[in-house]
């Protein structure tokens, strides 16, 4: 009796040090598969944070550059936008650069892609969009077509034989595309109302190519 009592004693001892062994075990993996996503997530806060850097870089330029220009030039901090209003360049509710808008973009677009493409941020830069955006004055479809002409007609000029060359001028051709936004995305005042004035407007912008994945990357990051 008491042999058989002593081997059941010794058998639970053994299967309690077995569940031991493997609870150290899964405790070992686990802590070794959190480390490896943590050094994961890591790497990929590196990755964001130099896109970030090369972007506020990039800004940072673009603001010293076009700030406080006689001409109402708005340089957006967090994308790099740049926008003017479209009077500058047209005549309400036409596509036609003015002459004073042809002047205008003679002096703004050398210096705009003097810093955008120069050669410690060229590689970094996926496309440079011109967007055309316009009040809501009309249909959707209406103002789409307008905003695409307005937008497609600063390419033309920026590209026709008639205007000044620059240095960046060729190599800009793979980057440029024209966009149009009809009325979608509204300006507002600082009172939170809409203002017809400040829609009407063209915009500079620019994307990286890192730029894409990385905000995808970012996401993953905040879900953690």
């Amino acid at each position: 009796m008491r042999s058989r009592k002593r081997s059941e004693v010794n058998y639970w001892m053994s299967y309690s040090d077995l569940m031991s062994a493997m609870l150290m075990a899964f405790v070992l993996l686990i802590t070794i598969v959190i480390l490896d996503y943590r050094e994961d997530l890591a790497e990929k806060q590196k990755q964001i944070d130099a896109v970030t850097n090369v972007k506020n870089d990039i800004i940072a330029a673009l603001a010293a550059e076009f700030e406080g220009s006689n001409v109402k030039i708005e340089v957006d901090r967090q994308t790099g936008a740049i926008r003017f209003p479209g009077s500058i360049l047209y005549e309400y509710n036409s596509s036609d650069i003015s002459p004073t808008g042809k002047q205008f973009l003679e002096e703004f677009v050398p210096k705009y892609f003097s810093i955008i493409l120069q050669e410690k941020y060229k590689d970094e830069i996926s496309n440079i969009i011109i967007e055309g955006h316009t009040d809501k004055d009309g249909s959707y479809i209406y103002n789409l077509n307008l905003s695409q002409n307005r937008a497609f007609s600063v390419v033309k000029t920026i590209y026709g034989s008639d205007f000044p060359s620059f240095p960046e001028k060729e190599l800009s051709q793979q980057y440029v595309t024209a966009n149009g936004r009809s009325y979608t995305v509204p300006i507002l005042k600082e009172d939170g109302s809409y203002s017809p004035e400040n829609s009407r407007r063209v915009e500079f912008l620019f994307r990286l190519k890192e730029e894409e994945r990385m905000e995808e990357i970012q996401k993953l990051v905040n879900e953690q």
